[in-house]
């Protein structure tokens, strides 16, 4: 193990922990590959299982014998610097760590049209800023049924630490990817699917509607929090839909929202 004691974060090598933003390494190697770091040990083994590379570990001296012990030793090139909690707690949102964190480099993403050409249900974000609420959407979707996620450019980014938490790693699961340009219902359209916008309209479809049940390839399309999708983009899908409510709640936080959608549209039957 390439372990290293530390006693502060004032080493370069340990900046993105401390004192780069995320959307900085984001666009750390631009035009290539950025950076992010993933926290706690079922995110980080998530990750790694998913072919993401490590650049570096920070973990508390008490991990080196714990569950990550067997993960590290998988990677023995790799630096592994470790340091008290004291000293780790200067980290901005350590406290949710659980005691490790790691430096890994972005993959190459496909392109929204080459990534679901083969694909029958998939979720499009559209301008979800909260890194809360795309995670648990990413958890929802690996448990029910969508095969890839995509997101306009508004959407906060899935890997970042909130998010890949929230997500309990299935961000590193679901295919995504980002999707270019205005014209993006244009495109789905192209590819072979039906567009589904979920919003809040008099004229909407119930979700329950057995017609949508019937679609072979179908997109789900959830908007913002707060004002929902715009209303060019629902113009621009093939159906509007919304979930039937009870006792005067007229809508769900989108998270929420896109649970009971999939569950509907997306799940796979039982065998």
């Amino acid at each position: 193990m390439n372990c290293r004691v530390i006693t502060n974060l004032d080493m370069p090598e340990l900046f993105p922990y401390s004192q780069i933003s995320e959307r900085q390494l984001l666009h750390y190697y631009e035009p290539e590959r950025g950076l992010f770091v993933a926290e706690s040990p079922n995110v980080i083994k998530r990750a790694l299982g998913a072919g993401y590379e490590p650049v570096s570990f920070l973990m508390e001296k008490t991990q080196l014998t714990g569950v990550m012990a067997e993960v590290l030793a998988g990677y023995p090139d790799i630096p592994v610097y470790t340091s008290d909690k004291d000293v780790l707690e200067t980290i901005t949102g350590y406290s949710m760590t659980r005691g490790v964190l790691c430096l890994m480099r972005r993959k190459r993403l496909s392109e929204s049209a080459e990534l679901c050409r083969p694909m029958h249900r998939i979720a499009v974000l559209e301008d979800v800023v909260n890194p809360t609420n795309v995670g648990a959407i990413f958890r929802s979707a690996a448990a029910l049924g969508v095969e890839a996620v995509l997101l306009t450019k508004g959407c906060s980014d899935p890997l970042y630490r909130r998010s890949a938490r929230v997500s309990m790693g299935t961000v590193f699961q679901v295919p995504w990817a980002w999707l270019e340009g205005d014209d993006w219902t244009e495109q789905l359209h192209s590819c072979g699917f039906t567009t589904v916008a979920m919003a809040l309209r008099e004229d909407a479809r119930s979700l329950d509607d057995p017609v949508l049940k019937e679609i072979s390839r179908l997109a789900v399309v959830l908007g913002t929090e707060g004002d929902g999708l715009k209303p060019s983009t629902i113009a621009q899908c093939d159906y509007t839909v919304r979930i039937p409510m009870l006792n005067g709640v007229d809508s769900l936080n989108v998270a929420a929202a896109s649970a009971v959608a999939f569950w509907q549209l997306c799940r796979k039957p039982a065998s």
